[in-house]
């Protein structure tokens, strides 16, 4: 049985108010370093992750590798797991696009299966992606603990597949800074979710940033 310990990186400029931060380098803040320690040391303490793997981008690398130091064990890069490609939106905030165009972003709210980014990907390119990095991890750790860190969208569309979702669902999974998702992956490829945007490591202002 192969075990994934999915997680997001820590907190970042930008969450709020929201901004379509996508493939731009943010540093995590104060509150995120504190948010990536803490979840590093809950990691260390309950599992022994035989690897961790992270997006391409700065948030997620320092997340990782302060969990990596945690379990002694090494980071790797996966591109796969980078954020989605806004495009255009990019870093604009969601109250200027919504007054911008008002019928593109209410279709992304509410029916965001159907939505490209204007010179950015769809659900669909994310979940090509991130399903081939989810495949290529579980072929080198098929009885392995395995930590992953990505990023809000990255994540959604990790669960949507492991617990056989449409992407319509999109929004129906929450997924806060160094949430904690524990998915076991079976023999013959059946999945059992233990565990979903769990934040009860994090205290005090560190769960509210």
């Amino acid at each position: 049985m192969a075990k994934i310990l999915l997680t997001r990186h820590g907190h970042v400029d930008g969450i709020e108010p929201a901004r379509f931060r996508g493939r731009a380098e943010l540093p995590l803040t104060q509150v995120g370093v504190k948010q990536a320690a803490a979840l590093a040391t809950r990691i260390a303490r309950h599992w022994k992750p035989a690897a961790v793997y992270t997006s391409p981008l700065q948030r997620c690398i320092v997340t990782g590798r302060h969990i990596a130091e945690a379990s002694g064990v090494t980071a790797a890069v996966h591109e796969g797991l980078g954020d989605i490609h806004y495009g255009a939106w990019q870093m604009r905030t969601h109250a200027e696009i919504e007054q911008e165009s008002s019928e593109a972003y209410h279709l992304w709210r509410h029916a965001p299966h159907l939505v490209r980014f204007p010179d950015g990907e769809s659900l669909q390119d994310v979940v090509a992606r991130t399903a081939n990095a989810l495949r290529l991890v579980l072929e080198k750790h098929p009885n392995d603990t395995v930590v992953l860190v990505g990023h809000d969208s990255v994540n959604r569309a990790l669960l949507l597949q492991l617990v056989d979702q449409p992407l319509s669902a999109y929004w129906s999974f929450a997924q806060d800074p160094c949430a904690l998702n524990e998915i076991d992956v079976l023999a013959g490829g059946a999945v059992r979710v233990e565990r979903i945007n769990d934040t009860s490591h994090l205290e005090g202002d560190l769960d509210r940033a």
